[in-house]
């Protein structure tokens, strides 16, 4: 895929200062992700990557900045608001819900009658143990299957940025790369922000990075030139 110029971002970050409770997260953030392209948030444990994520959604209290998605002001707007533009997010330990089938899981992620039905097709291509395993309910299906079912879920509605936390998280070797694959192949229909603790998933997969140290955005770039800079690899997330 190559990567849309600067000028056609699909959403902007700038300068956002957020809050949890009382505690002061982010101090200053700033970046932009391209249409189309794969960002990945990096940083170590309690950088504030999920608080950035939470931000966007506006799960989370944003005082001062802007978020711009698709030239258009969301900062202040109802998670359920920022959702219907068109956001759709993969929490980090997925959030099934264990007790419904797979497909209750997806026919209750539509946000308009239909959507299900509309991506079924798409939906087990990519997933196709989900097909598989329609009928099951979500405490039937392996940690990869729960996780699939969550990015899958995030994929019924028409959203045209998918924001991603820590896929990887708790899945064997063989699995995570099952997962890089379909988060490859859905890149080619959405624009994703990524958060991965494991450097290897957002290396294969991101084409720019942006590095975050205790709330603030430090760094960003190209995700090559990242990858060939062990210094400031070893400096900001401690991978030797």
């Amino acid at each position: 895929m190559n990567l849309t110029s600067p000028n056609e971002s699909i959403l902007k970050v700038q300068e956002i200062q957020s809050y949890i409770s009382h505690y002061h997260i982010l101090e200053e953030v700033t970046f932009e992700v391209p249409r189309g392209s794969i960002v990945a948030l990096l940083g170590r444990n309690g950088a504030g990557k999920t608080t950035t994520l939470k931000s966007i959604l506006n799960l989370v209290t944003v005082k001062e900045g802007e978020i711009i998605f698709e030239g258009r002001p969301i900062q202040g707007l109802t998670p359920y608001e920022v959702a219907q533009r068109g956001i759709g997010f993969v929490p980090e330990h997925r959030a099934v819900f264990r007790d419904l089938s797979v497909e209750e899981n997806l026919r209750i992620a539509e946000r308009k009658k239909g959507d299900f039905d509309k991506k079924r097709e798409m939906i087990f291509e990519l997933f196709p143990d989900l097909k598989k395993f329609i009928n099951l309910r979500g405490t039937e299906l392996s940690g990869g299957q729960q996780q699939m079912l969550a990015i899958a879920r995030a994929l019924v509605p028409d959203n045209r940025l998918l924001l991603i936390d820590e896929p990887s998280e708790g899945l064997a070797p063989v699995v995570i790369e099952q997962m890089i694959e379909v988060i490859a192949e859905l890149a080619k229909k959405s624009t994703v922000i990524l958060v991965d603790q494991n450097f290897l998933v957002t290396s294969k997969l991101a084409h720019q990075y942006v590095i975050i140290e205790e709330g603030k955005s430090v760094d960003r770039g190209e995700m090559a030139e990242l990858i060939g800079d062990q210094a400031k690899i070893h400096r900001y997330l401690g991978v030797a």
